[in-house]
This record gives C-alpha cells, sequence and structure tokens, in this order.
C-alpha cells in the first residue's frame, strides 16, 4: 500500500469512523442484493447491476440463484460440450439481462426527444410572444421605418464617413446609390 494523498485521506476518515459502523454499512448492501452471487467490483464498488454497454461488468448477476440455476452452475464447471444451447442461453440470462445486441437495439425513445423538444420550443415561442405584448416597452419612434430614411437622408446631405463609410457608396453628382 502507497502513501498517495487518497490512501492518507481515506485512512484519515475512516479513523473516526467506528468499526461497527463500516461492517454495518458492507452488511446492509450485501443484504440489499438477496441471494445473488457477487461476481465483481462492478462499476464503483457498490452491490448494482447495471446493463451498460460501456461498463460490461456488474457487480452482482442478474437474477437470485434457484435450484435449476445451482444445478446448471455445477454442469457449468464441466465440459461445456456437454451443454445444450438452451441451457447456455439460460445460464447466460442468469448473470445478464440482456445482450449487447438487445442494449444497442433502437426502441424509440429519439420520439419522446424530438416531441419534448417540440413542445419546450413551442412553449417558449408562446413565452416571447406574451411577453412582447405585455411586458416589453413598445419600440421607440427612431425605429420606425420613416424615421431611418429621414436619419439616412440627413447623413447623406452631412457627408458623413465619406472614405469608407456609408456614404461612400452614394454618389452625389447624380444623386443615387453607386452599383
Amino acid at each position: 500500500m502507497g502513501f498517495t494523498l487518497a490512501n492518507i485521506l481515506s485512512r484519515r476518515l475512516m479513523r473516526n469512523v467506528p468499526n461497527s459502523v463500516q461492517s454495518l454499512a458492507a452488511f446492509h448492501g450485501k443484504s440489499r442484493i438477496g441471494d445473488r452471487d457477487i461476481v465483481g467490483f462492478g462499476m464503483n464498488g457498490s452491490y448494482t447491476y447495471i446493463d451498460r454497454v460501456d461498463y460490461p461488468m456488474p457487480a452482482i448477476r442478474f437474477r437470485e440463484n434457484t435450484p435449476e440455476s445451482k444445478a446448471l452452475r455445477e454442469k457449468e464447471k464441466e465440459d461445456w460440450k456437454k451443454l445444450t444451447l438452451e441451457e447456455k442461453k439460460a445460464l447466460y440470462r442468469h448473470s445478464f439481462c440482456l445482450t449487447f445486441s438487445e442494449q444497442r437495439a433502437p426502441n424509440g425513445d429519439w420520439k419522446y426527444m424530438i416531441g419534448g423538444t417540440f413542445a419546450f420550443m413551442g412553449l417558449m415561442l408562446w413565452a416571447y410572444y406574451l411577453m412582447k405584448i405585455y411586458v416589453y416597452p413598445p419600440l421607440p419612434y427612431s425605429m420606425t421605418p420613416e424615421h431611418q430614411s429621414k436619419m439616412l437622408e440627413r447623413m447623406i446631405q452631412l457627408r458623413v464617413d465619406p472614405i469608407d463609410g456609408l456614404t461612400s457608396k452614394y454618389d452625389y453628382e447624380n444623386n443615387k446609390w453607386k452599383d
């Protein structure tokens, strides 16, 4: 056991916790799984079963032990050529709920996602519409098309930014915009 920071911190944290609490936590985890075999560490060390393609090693078996499964387990220890295909499938289904192809199979969840997205977008459009009517103040006079055309005429008269700005694109001799 090395002296890493994680080891030191875990020892310091567990030093103040009584042994009875530590063993109670371990017992509680095992009591929740029933009569299932613990076959590995699992994803995070807890005794849970989950089907995941990216982490295919659950900590416990999928089903609890039965007399039939125990008999198959004893038969499994011998030559596998003596097992029938149904027995091999039963052994697999005792340990796992789904195969990889069943986990990857399309299940139609995308329809709920698309529907939820459209419902959310519709709700937000209605909220924007109601906010525009009842909350936001009206636009100022300077945003009207008439006022903006008057401002453009005045900028042309004043020859604002004639080198590379707006009026550089205006032909003052012919009184029209350049092509």
